[in-house]
């Protein structure tokens, strides 16, 4: 007999659940493995396992970026301290990060006023890297954000952060060619990057 599988009731998202904070993390980290988790919202939110679509788009994105900004400005899986004075309680790690100067000179976290340009490859999390992740990276100013959807074939870049959220937000096609604003003589052609 095949198992079913029986949702939560509705009342299980009115339990209590502890919000983080990067400080609790970092000693949390002292006695267990949190390398699979980034900080969000106070959540520790488990990282996706890598599949192939995923492991070549970063490996391809990795491969363009060093090829226009310099090896020490990009960063791969690297966290972001998205505005420390008011949110203490998000740590994202994008998986490529731009910054202004050497990523070694930023340790053990850049600021989100050092960021250019970050970059989500999705594979398996779509509407939480769309949603709630832009929102983060809205609110903390971030200039660019890019979304590279490994399984839909495109790239959708937010520009223009104000209030919160980006006011600008296009969609690129594979066939379709775009520049980071940081690097605007340096289009890229996004099934190159796929």
């Amino acid at each position: 007999m095949p198992s079913t599988l029986i949702a939560p009731p509705a009342e299980f998202e009115a339990f209590p659940r502890k919000k983080w904070t990067r400080d609790e993390c970092a000693q949390l980290g002292a006695i267990l493995d949190l390398r699979h988790y980034e900080l969000i919202d106070g959540e520790l939110i488990e990282k996706m396992s890598k599949n192939h679509p995923h492991i070549r788009a970063v490996t391809l994105l990795r491969q363009w970026l060093l090829s226009v900004f310099s090896g020490l400005n990009v960063g791969l899986e690297i966290p972001v301290d998205v505005r420390p004075e008011d949110n203490p309680s998000s740590e994202p790690e994008p998986d490529a990060v731009v910054v202004k100067q050497s990523v070694l000179d930023l340790l053990p976290r850049p600021k989100a006023t050092d960021v250019l340009l970050l970059v989500e490859v999705s594979a398996s999390t779509l509407s939480f890297d769309l949603g709630k992740k832009a929102a983060l990276y809205a609110g903390a100013a971030i200039p660019e954000y890019w979304v590279l959807d490994a399984i839909g074939r495109r790239l959708v870049v937010h520009r223009r952060p104000q209030d919160g959220k980006y006011q600008d937000i296009s969609a690129y096609t594979e066939h379709e060619s775009v520049a980071p604003l940081a690097a605007p003589g340096s289009a890229v052609v996004v099934a190159s990057l796929l």
